[in-house]
């Protein structure tokens, strides 16, 4: 994962240290994932219990990860160096499957 250092992403409209100095348009990164047929068993069964499933867990935090990357490689497809108004948004498509998508607004930035 790239580094706030090397590439600063922000949720507000600005980046705290930096000045936006120019803005390259609107981002986005975005994937699905299914649930394994192995995990959806061990999850069932652990929702019978209650407590936190950790297969779950894991592939939505790889999700989020790739997504991030994702939107990353488009702003700089753009020209960008860093990212603001970012957002993350999740749907489930099906019983199995759940989309992540990653956005915001590309931006060029420098130290202030």
């Amino acid at each position: 994962m790239v580094s706030v250092e090397e590439f600063p992403i922000s949720s507000a409209n600005e980046i705290p240290g930096f000045r936006t100095v120019e803005t390259k348009g609107f981002i986005w990164g975005l994937t699905v994932r299914s649930r394994g047929a192995g995990g959806q068993i061990g999850a069932g069964i652990k929702s019978l219990f209650g407590g936190e499933i950790t297969q779950y867990v894991t592939m939505m935090e790889e999700s989020r990860e790739e997504a991030m990357a994702r939107a990353i490689d488009h702003a700089k497809e753009l020209g960008a160096n860093g990212i603001i108004a970012i957002r993350f948004d999740s749907n489930e498509i099906s019983d199995v499957m759940q989309e992540i998508l990653v956005y915001g607004t590309a931006v060029v930035v420098e130290r202030e």
